[in-house]
């Protein structure tokens, strides 16, 4: 079962795979150019840089707030077989 932690993390992940392919790829330029679009290509840079910066972080939030989470589980249980 996925919890609210875990989430963040798959999702941080998809958003940065998927902005990551449209960044380094030309997919979204042919894409955009197939549609007649290509007014938009131009802008592309100032939204899928910040994007992928922003799925980034969220992934790393999201890993560091598991390990965190794994290491207060790991005290409690080492402090209870201590008791």
């Amino acid at each position: 079962m996925l919890t609210m932690k875990n989430k963040i993390s798959l999702y941080g992940g998809i958003g940065t795979a998927v902005t990551a392919v449209c960044c380094f790829t030309p997919i979204l330029v042919i894409a955009l150019t197939g549609l007649g679009t290509v007014a938009v290509i131009s802008y592309l840079d100032y939204v899928l840089l910040p994007l992928l910066a922003f799925f980034v972080v969220l992934t790393a939030y999201g890993i560091y707030r598991n390990q965190k989470d794994k290491q207060i589980c790991e005290n409690i249980e080492s402090t209870k077989a201590e008791l």
